[in-house]
């Protein structure tokens, strides 16, 4: 009985590996979105002298987006890694990212959720700017969801300080 345990007790363990082609997986969807990312850059020095200074802001706005939407990806498929999968070696020459190996999973979750919220800030910012040609009853939409965000970030960072607060 005690070597089925170990051996079921193992294999659990062992499929910890599994999430490790997930993480492989975001990093091809960096590669894809700095593909994305490179396009729209060219789209914007094809068109600089001709665009409305309005379109050259979102389309900025847009890059400022894919950059945090990466940056959130990295920090995801790093920390997570860390977490779950295994540590990650470096030799002492490689340039180490200074969190790496410092976000647990409560930290992880509360970065995220303020990368959403930052995300969701700037996409809010671009519709704000194109609002006459929005409905009013999107653009509440737009903004309660927006909301919903900020005050789901907010509770969870609370929950979180209480949660670890020493008593």
């Amino acid at each position: 009985m005690k070597s089925l345990e170990l051996i079921v007790e193992k294999t659990m363990y062992a499929s910890r590996w599994l999430l490790a082609p997930i993480y492989v997986g975001l990093s091809l969807a960096v590669f894809a979105l700095g593909i994305k990312f490179f396009q729209e850059l060219i789209h914007i020095f094809e068109h600089v002298f001709t665009m409305k200074e309005s379109d050259l802001i979102l389309t900025v706005l847009t890059l400022i987006d894919m950059s945090l939407v990466g940056s959130l990806i990295v920090m995801v498929m790093f920390s997570s890694y860390e977490s779950f999968v295994s540590k990650i070696d470096l030799n002492e020459d490689t340039d180490k990212l200074d969190w790496l190996g410092k976000l647990d999973a409560n930290t992880l979750k509360l970065k995220v959720a303020a990368s959403i919220v930052a995300i969701s800030s700037i996409h809010l910012l671009r519709i704000f700017m194109k609002a006459e040609s929005i409905e009013n009853d999107k653009l509440m939409w737009y903004t309660l969801i927006h909301i919903t965000f900020v005050v789901s970030a907010l509770l969870l960072a609370v929950l979180d300080k209480i949660a670890f607060q020493k008593h």
